[in-house]
């Protein structure tokens, strides 16, 4: 038995305590934060409630991103120029044999993080790197320095603007390369930088890169051929080389998500697959077959053996992530067509400590899962056109 199935991240310990028989004097409390497609906002829910506990003005329509701790999160505004961060008000700090939770209101942060057309976000161990496609210049700003109300960043510049990515790596960042005889294409690698921006080592290729992911110790990072596993190294970062297996058919990876409590990385491979890839095992390659094109997918970070994909006909998947086979699938709404603009408004999907939340845009409604049954319990009403949604919150002792 590989890795695959055995490793347990902390984040998972810490959030697997919400799924416990509660104690006496322990709490849960999960929220969500939802965007709009068309409208500057973010709305704010009780995930248990189903109340909305408040609405915030942003500069434009946002895609949004929880940090790992779930004590923030992130309103990447590409059309605004700008990356806002809200404070999710719930943090849960882990004292070995219990958690404390301690539960505020969600606030809009002062500090924001200015530059021209940022699209990528990146959480590693609390350090975010923001990258703007239109500079070609990554932001790093620490998670504890805007929850304290300021955005002191360092800049990380590479050879032109393109659509690239950072990941801050400890005492190094890992800064994707263009392409320089065309910038305006998918960029060519990855670079590992000190801190101060120089080159440590050569180029790692990747040709078409696009998508990463963490789980547990391991970062990946999707090529044309493969993928780019990152680990820590003695001095710099470990890189080396997973090929496509040749038992996979044309295509390749462009989303990565990882793991919590498995290490595993899920991401497409063709418009109705998913391909999970234990990058220790021999096989490191199993693409599970959608019955019509994916729409979106999301990780469990509760119930580890879990993520869930939702498909262009309206209907939520259980995938299995031990077995590689969906178990259960579950119908939700209108189909949802997979032709026309990318960005079209359509459903996603969010994970809390006892359910699944699917956006509804074009209904105005947040449809409500069980987890355990996964059946649907009630819907919730959003106005405009609920877009975006992540989910942060967790259980533990209140004092």
């Amino acid at each position: 038995m590989s890795r695959f199935f055995r490793t347990v991240s902390a984040a998972a310990l810490l959030l697997g305590i919400s799924t416990a028989a509660p104690l006496a004097d322990e709490q849960a409390a999960w929220r969500l934060f939802i965007s709009d497609h068309g409208e500057p906002v973010v709305h704010v829910f009780d995930a248990l409630k189903g109340d909305r506990l408040a609405s915030f003005a942003i500069r434009a329509p946002a895609t949004l991103y929880r940090s790992d701790s779930g004590r923030s999160v992130f309103a990447v505004q590409r059309d605004g120029n700008v990356v806002q961060a809200l404070s999710s008000g719930i943090s849960v700090a882990d004292h070995g044999d219990h958690g404390d939770l301690k539960v505020e209101e969600a606030k809009l942060l002062d500090a924001a993080i200015g530059g021209t057309k940022p699209v990528h976000f990146v959480d590693h161990n609390g350090d975010i790197a923001l990258f703007f496609d239109g500079e070609g210049v990554a932001r790093i700003v620490p998670e504890g320095s805007l929850l304290a109300g300021t955005a002191s960043s360092r800049e990380i510049a590479t050879a032109a603007p393109h659509h690239g990515v950072a990941i801050a790596f400890g005492d190094h960042i890992l800064v994707t390369e263009p392409n320089k005889e065309k910038p305006d294409e998918l960029p060519v690698g990855i670079r590992v930088v000190d801190a101060e921006g120089a080159p440590v080592g050569d180029l790692h290729s990747c040709p078409d890169l696009h998508g990463e992911a963490a789980s547990g110790n391991l970062v990946a990072i999707a090529c044309a051929k493969g993928l780019l596993i990152a680990r820590t190294g003695d001095e710099e970062p470990a890189i080396d080389f997973l090929p496509y297996s040749d038992k996979l058919p044309e295509g390749k990876v462009t989303t990565l998500l990882g793991g919590k409590g498995l290490q595993y990385f899920l991401g497409n491979y063709g418009p109705s697959a998913v391909v999970l890839i234990d990058p220790t095992a021999e096989d490191a390659f199993r693409r599970i077959e959608l019955p019509t094109r994916r729409v979106h997918f999301a990780v469990d970070p509760v119930r580890p053996k879990f993520a869930y994909i939702f498909t262009e006909d309206g209907k939520l998947h259980q995938l299995d992530v031990v077995s590689g086979e969906t178990v259960k699938s579950l119908a939700l709404t209108e189909p949802y067509s997979m032709d026309g603009h990318w960005s079209d408004p359509r459903p996603r999907v969010a994970v809390t400590g006892d359910a699944i939340f699917v956006t509804d845009p074009l209904k105005s409604t947040l449809h409500v899962v069980d987890a355990a049954s996964f059946e649907k319990t009630r819907d919730i009403a959003v106005e405009g056109k609920p877009f975006n949604i992540v989910a942060v919150g967790g259980s533990g002792e209140t004092h």
